[in-house]
């Protein structure tokens, strides 16, 4: 497993809004479960983005914290042909000239787990980071079948 350290709103547009697109700067061989990082770095210009408005940005939400794991997400593939010529057919989250994670799969956690985070690029959590969000969903699964 991987994880990947992304800004604020955008991990949380990740994570709630639908943001199935990841743009870097480099793309990755890397396919697979994705844990995904808010840095501790925060936008302050994408908070106003009608895109980040549209995926129910609220800085009141706990998904909206930063320096955390806040959700699990499936890797799927890169296009790069954003990066190469400038033109693809991602969707309104893709930038230009960047190469385009597409992110499936995507399941928020039913609370953010603090952790300290890399960029650029990925980074491999620790063992007991994994284990502990086995763990939370595998607890929040139990619940949801008990209660049904």
């Amino acid at each position: 497993m991987q994880a990947l350290s992304v800004q604020q709103p955008w991990a949380f547009a990740i994570a709630r809004g639908g943001k199935t697109v990841s743009n870097q700067n480099l793309p990755t061989a890397y396919r697979g479960p994705l844990l995904v990082h808010a840095s501790m770095r925060v936008d302050l210009k994408a908070c106003d983005s009608p895109l980040v408005q549209a995926a129910g940005w609220d800085p009141r939400d706990p998904l909206a914290t930063i320096g955390a794991i806040i959700a699990v997400a499936e890797l799927d593939g890169v296009c790069s042909a954003a990066a190469r010529d400038g033109s693809c057919d991602c969707g309104p989250w893709a930038d230009a000239g960047a190469h385009h994670w597409h992110l499936g799969g995507v399941r928020a956690l039913p609370r953010p787990i603090v952790a300290l985070g890399r960029s650029p690029g990925l980074w491999e959590p620790k063992p007991a980071l994994v284990t502990e969000i086995s763990t939370m969903f595998a607890a929040t699964a139990a619940l949801d079948h008990s209660s049904s």
